[in-house]
């Protein structure tokens, strides 16, 4: 055991060199890939290297400004970190020469191993993985895009953020994946501390990767997009502990047959019965999502709303129907949508405009005057809904079209709804997510979005959307309440 905690913390230590780098080597881009990894590393913080021998891509490395050496052992540097993008079976040279350099981790961006099922593919992963795990090389990978710090600007992708720092990690199984959680929640208010692209996992696993973000001090939140476990029993211990103390939400591939099929042909990984699975989240408390918009969402609902654990919705929609609509999402996902107390009644006679609105939850707040969007009537909403004991969290429908018309009345309304909900969401002790809908006018509902999010109001594209990220995120802090 004390042999095992040595090896795991030797690893853990592996992996903060890794994500964290001075130096960094690519060996193999070319110019018929766009030299992606160069150009991605542009924006590294530290020193790069390349390593290339055909003559005919040197010309286009040297463009790049990047220093190029026919190996990584004539770098006079140490190298922490090695992305290796050559032919698989020249890829246990590379590994040899990590090994003899010193080198922390290397990424193996090469696929053609066992996922290909051919005695060649099986045999060089297996090869370089012994290679890798004797000399205690951590080896990320095969057939992956490795590790994104946005911070220091270590990127896989040459459109990925760089240079700021973000607070949610994403571990993924696809490279894909992994860049689109980095691209599009980038859009969502959602920044990356680190994440990393592990493929087939021959070395180092999805536990490996868990243990290190739960004790990453910049990482407040994980997100996984994951197909399955070398050894099942280690990660859904490392995911429970885990849990414990960072919220983890869950995108798991391959849950159907003909998916479990394609998860061992993308990385060799081996499905987990659907029941198995589900109840081994729930024991963990982990959150669970079946897509890359749904994993966005739950997370997103974690970073910006406060912790809550009650189920009991305050809602304020623009018009009868939203109201209907509304009520019928978040009562979908469980959340339950009761009837003020007479003393909020009191309280909204005194100054509600009942002709085309309405008293009851949701508070329809359209109206003949365009109250909901009259700040010091909004206010006095919110603050109702905040006070009334019979609610937990609240959530306020943004229509686009309301909005676009009333902005053309008057160009500052949106700054001054914007001051009202900001001021809100501070002084609140419950959760609140905002809902801007579309409806015919997509670009403004983006725009509210944007906007919304500016002022660190979770916005969602729609009722069902907000309904059931929330209710995710209500769970979570209930697990950790010990209440579920």
């Amino acid at each position: 055991m004390a042999r095992i905690a040595g090896i795991r913390s030797n690893v853990q230590q592996g992996l903060d060199r890794a994500f964290n780098p001075r130096t960094v080597a690519v060996v193999g881009d070319k110019r018929a890939m766009g030299y992606l990894w160069l150009r991605s590393m542009s924006t590294f913080q530290g020193k790069v290297y390349s390593v290339q021998i055909d003559p005919n891509e040197i010309p286009g490395i040297e463009e790049l400004d990047v220093p190029n050496y026919s190996s990584l052992l004539e770098i006079p540097d140490e190298i922490d970190y090695v992305v290796c993008a050559v032919p698989r079976q020249v890829s246990p040279h590379v590994v040899a020469d990590c090994i003899e350099k010193g080198v922390g981790a290397v990424t193996l961006f090469t696929s053609g191993f066992a996922e290909t099922e051919t005695e060649e593919g099986v045999q060089l992963q297996k090869q370089v993985g012994e290679m890798a795990r004797e000399a205690g090389l951590l080896l990320i990978g095969p057939n992956c895009m490795g590790i994104y710090n946005r911070r220091l600007g270590l990127r896989h992708s040459w459109d990925q953020p760089a240079g700021d720092a973000g607070n949610v990690g994403f571990i993924s199984q696809s490279g894909t994946h992994c860049i689109n959680f980095s691209l599009v929640g980038d859009r969502h208010g959602i920044r990356c501390s680190k994440a990393v692209s592990f493929g087939n996992a021959v070395v180092l696993d999805a536990a490996d990767y868990l243990e290190y973000l739960a004790a990453d001090a910049e990482t407040e939140v994980i997100g996984m997009y994951f197909e399955g476990a070398k050894d099942s029993r280690r990660f859904f211990r490392v995911l429970r502990e885990t849990a414990r103390v960072k919220p983890v939400v869950v995108w798991k591939g391959g849950v159907t047959t003909a998916g479990a099929r394609a998860i061992y042909s993308h990385t060799a990984a081996l499905a987990t019965a659907p029941a198995v699975w589900d109840a081994a989240m729930r024991q963990a408390g982990a959150v669970q999502a079946d897509s890359l918009d749904e994993t966005i969402d739950a997370v997103k609902a974690l970073v910006y709303c406060k912790p809550g654990t009650g189920y009991r919705m305050g809602l304020i929609a623009m018009t009868g129907g939203q109201s209907v609509v509304i009520t019928d999402a978040f009562e979908r996902e469980g959340l339950e949508v009761p009837l003020l107390t007479a003393t909020s009644y009191e309280k909204l006679s005194q100054f509600f405009n009942t002709i085309g609105g309405s008293y009851r939850n949701p508070l329809d707040s359209g109206g003949t005057i365009g109250m909901g969007f009259l700040p010091q009537n909004l206010q006095k909403l919110l603050e109702i809904l905040e006070e009334d004991e019979s609610f937990d969290a609240t959530a306020r429908g943004v229509g686009a079209g309301f909005l676009a018309r009333r902005m053309r009345e008057n160009p500052a309304i949106l700054d001054s709804l914007l001051d009202t909900l900001s001021a809100h969401r501070e002084r609140s002790r419950k959760p609140f997510i905002a809902i801007a809908h579309a409806g015919h006018l997509e670009d403004v509902s983006t725009m509210i979005r944007s906007r919304l999010l500016e002022r660190d109001i979770p916005p969602f594209a729609s009722f069902q959307a907000g309904a059931k990220a929330l209710r995710r995120a209500i769970d979570y802090w209930r697990f950790r309440d010990g209440l579920d």
